[in-house]
């Protein structure tokens, strides 16, 4: 009897670096780039977590340049002065903390193109992380002109919120990224019974962090903290906004009790996010009865604004954790 020659099954190894082609097999301008050349999973990982933590440095910076009231340290853009694009001795230490901050961008600038490169030479990236990355590049100068507007229009309230919301979402979106990029990240779980309520009520505590987020930027926009002695008001009554952002907040509070018990009583894998979303709000509410009964000190405005963008995430990380597509036993594995 004849056996028939087969021809050895190429490892997993292999597969990869032959689809890889020779741009991310380690081939090309990039190859002696430490990392850049072929990056690993964790490699392109790390990089993902560094684009979200400078995306969340670059909140609690912009937050000091207001409160400082630093915001026209430099008085105009892209320029420092209009004469020259770094601030000189008359703009005092106001001109110093705007231009660093402008500075800090750059820094963010190098991250999001070095994530950027990672995630498009990585083998394993979908085409849906190479969009979402790149769209994640592309708002850091989208970001730079919201604020050259806002600068321009002397730290009009309207157009401060805008700066500050986008922003959130360059937060929001960072953390997709991260989630997609984990190195060790589990095959979906099979459907769980109440998954799908479990599912809208992540989407519904999303959204309320949203609603709570952006009035906090109205409350600001009516307050104190304006950025600049010159610079306008919303017009809106402080303790009116702030009553409007508080009903807001104690709407999130109840979703996320919701969530939690729910998640909780069906002994769900998201009740680990569900208590630290429990966690950071009441951090929240406590940062925020504080900051207003003792007359918004700066320290602990920047901490709320910080916390606002740690709260973003974890909703954010919620979200993925129910929208993974979960499968039944008859059925192959597949994430979306």
């Amino acid at each position: 009897m004849t056996i028939p020659k087969t021809s050895p099954t190429p490892s997993p190894s292999q597969e990869t670096a032959s689809a890889a082609g020779p741009a991310q097999t380690g081939s090309g301008r990039f190859a002696r780039v430490p990392g850049f050349g072929r990056p690993t999973a964790r490699f392109v990982y790390w990089w993902a977590v560094a684009l979200l933590v400078a995306n969340v440095g670059i909140v609690a910076t912009g937050g000091a340049v207001r409160l400082t009231g630093s915001g026209l340290g430099c008085p105009t853009w892209p320029r420092c002065t209009d004469d020259s694009f770094v601030p000189h001795q008359a703009l005092g230490v106001h001109g110093v903390i705007e231009f660093g901050n402008r500075m800090l961008t750059w820094v963010l600038t190098i991250v999001a193109i070095a994530t950027w490169m990672a995630v498009l030479r990585y083998v394993r990236s979908a085409r849906r992380d190479k969009w979402l990355v790149t769209l994640l590049a592309l708002g850091i100068p989208f970001q730079g002109v919201i604020g050259g507007i806002t600068v321009l229009t002397k730290l009009n309230p309207w157009v401060v919120s805008l700066h500050f919301v986008l922003s959130m979402v360059l937060v929001s979106g960072a953390t997709v990224l991260v989630f997609r990029m984990r190195p060790n990240a589990p095959p979906p779980a099979p459907a769980e019974p109440g998954t799908r309520v479990g599912r809208s009520l992540a989407w519904l505590q999303y959204l309320a962090t949203w609603a709570a987020v952006y009035l906090g930027t109205v409350v600001t926009g009516s307050g104190p903290h304006a950025g600049d002695t010159e610079a306008p008001r919303n017009g809106l009554a402080p303790d009116q906004a702030t009553q409007l952002h508080a009903d807001a907040v104690f709407v999130l509070i109840g979703l996320a009790i919701a969530v939690t018990v729910f998640t909780r009583a069906l002994r769900l894998p998201q009740q680990r996010t569900a208590y630290t979303f429990l966690g950071v709000i009441a951090l929240q509410g406590i940062l925020g009865v504080v900051q207003y009964n003792t007359g918004l000190p700066i320290a602990l405005v920047i901490a709320h604004m910080t916390v606002s963008a740690v709260l973003l995430i974890v909703a954010t990380w919620m979200i993925l954790q129910f929208g993974t597509r979960t499968v039944t036993d008859d059925e192959p594995a597949a994430a979306v």
